[in-house]
């Protein structure tokens, strides 16, 4: 018998009698009831706690804060389906050859030619103001996880519209069964005799673009 077939058989003889499963008490808080400004507000001072570096812009100064946030990188990637808008008037570098990189499902980059790369500018599904947490769900202006990963850089944007307060305001606007990340913050661990040493699995540094 393998391993599987053993723990299948196990779980049937525990479940032989069909024991009734227990109603689970829901009396969590639903909803917020947080205002736009509010919810910008608070999830802006989570982000800075968690050491995001965080702008809050009408949505048509976010292609500015982008070329500005990506001054000095000489490679970005993007997904496929991101806003084209948001890159206006980027890609060249003055020497003819484009710093943009672009990921798509039928031209995937490599790890190897993603570790090479300094940025990545992504969308996002939903943010959580309460937790300070940014979901992506694979979406085409969100790309495969792996481009939110592997650039030492991640310019994210957020739509102020896209913003819930608490998270089970959010889990109701997403699909589950996507492949989902969370993100709360540069990636960062204090694992090690409690010293913060950053970038261990993900972006170094998190720019995160709210746009009203």
């Amino acid at each position: 018998m393998s391993a599987r077939e053993d723990i299948l058989t196990r779980i049937r003889t525990a479940l032989q009698d069909s024991p009734e499963a227990p109603q689970i008490p829901r009396e969590y808080r639903a909803a917020s009831g947080m205002g736009t400004d509010e919810l910008i507000e608070l999830l802006v001072d989570r982000l800075v706690d968690y050491k995001a570096q965080v702008a809050v812009v009408q949505e048509s100064d976010v292609p500015a804060r982008i070329a500005s946030l990506l001054e000095g990188a000489k490679t970005y990637v993007v997904p496929e389906g991101l806003d084209a808008g948001w890159l206006a008037g980027m890609g060249d570098d003055g020497t003819g050859s484009s710093r943009r990189r672009t990921d798509s499902p039928a031209e995937p980059l490599s790890v190897a030619g993603l570790d090479g790369i300094d940025a990545v500018v992504t969308g996002s599904a939903v943010a959580v103001a309460e937790t300070g947490t940014i979901i992506l769900d694979g979406s085409a202006n969100q790309g495969r996880r792996a481009i939110s990963l592997v650039p030492d850089h991640h310019i994210c944007v957020v739509k102020a519209a896209d913003i819930a307060g608490i998270l089970p305001e959010a889990l109701r606007r997403i699909d589950g069964t996507r492949p989902i990340t969370m993100i709360s913050g540069p990636s960062a661990t204090s694992d090690i005799e409690l010293e913060r040493v950053e970038g261990v699995h993900g972006p170094r540094r998190l720019d995160v673009i709210i746009a009203r």
